[in-house]
């Protein structure tokens, strides 16, 4: 196997060993966050704590795992022999939107004030889209009206990425009222389809790189 190969296997293996099992864990606390504050169970304070902390790992380790997919994507066009177009110039304005989107998932750790969360998920997720709507990524369709977009791993990884960005900077808000929490339970049905999703589209397009 190449450089290149193993860089392909980094973006699922990164999902599967670390992301899903996460995932359960934060499913999981979550459960018992609405036990505690319903009073079915005598549990500690800090459980909500941890839910936020696991939330905002699953959602730190799918902006990083799409972000080395995306850079996959254009190292592969590069290893068959497709020019890079545009140039130096070209080149740098994508180094920058993807850090833009690693700064910005990166910010909602710290960050306090609802405005700038909201700001920084706003800017992560839509350096992601600006990264993945090169003519190097592989996105199957970029109209809703088309059967094949429905079935595109990077439509649906880009919509879970913006679903768990902004359950992360609401984190607070979500805590504290009721609404927003109904909603985020709603959300986090969606993520769940969308995990699962991603997890045949992926295996698809894995077979479908090695027929090729």
């Amino acid at each position: 196997m190449t450089p290149l190969d193993w860089l392909a296997l980094l973006h699922p293996v990164l999902m599967i060993l670390f992301v899903y099992p996460v995932v359960g864990a934060t499913v999981r606390l979550g459960i018992l966050v609405r036990e505690r504050r319903l009073q079915i169970n005598p549990l500690p304070p800090t459980v909500p704590v941890e839910h936020t902390d696991h939330g905002r790992w699953v959602t730190t380790g799918s902006v990083i795992a799409v972000l080395i997919a995306l850079l996959w994507s254009f190292l592969h066009q590069v290893e068959a022999g497709t020019p890079f177009p545009w140039g130096e110039g070209r080149l740098l304005r994508l180094l920058l939107l993807g850090g833009m989107a690693l700064a910005g998932c990166g910010a909602l750790w710290r960050l306090r004030r609802p405005g700038r969360r909201a700001a920084a998920a706003l800017l992560s997720w839509g350096a992601l889209l600006l990264v993945g709507l090169q003519p190097e990524v592989w996105r199957l369709a970029d109209s809703p009206l088309q059967p094949a977009f429905w079935q595109s791993h990077f439509w649906s990884g880009w919509l879970l990425c913006g679903l768990l960005l902004f359950a992360m900077a609401a984190a607070p808000e979500i805590a504290h009222r009721p609404a927003l929490r109904r909603l985020h339970v709603a959300a986090a049905f969606l993520m769940a389809v969308l995990l699962a999703v991603q997890a045949i589209t992926g295996c698809r397009d894995l077979v479908g790189l090695a027929q090729r």
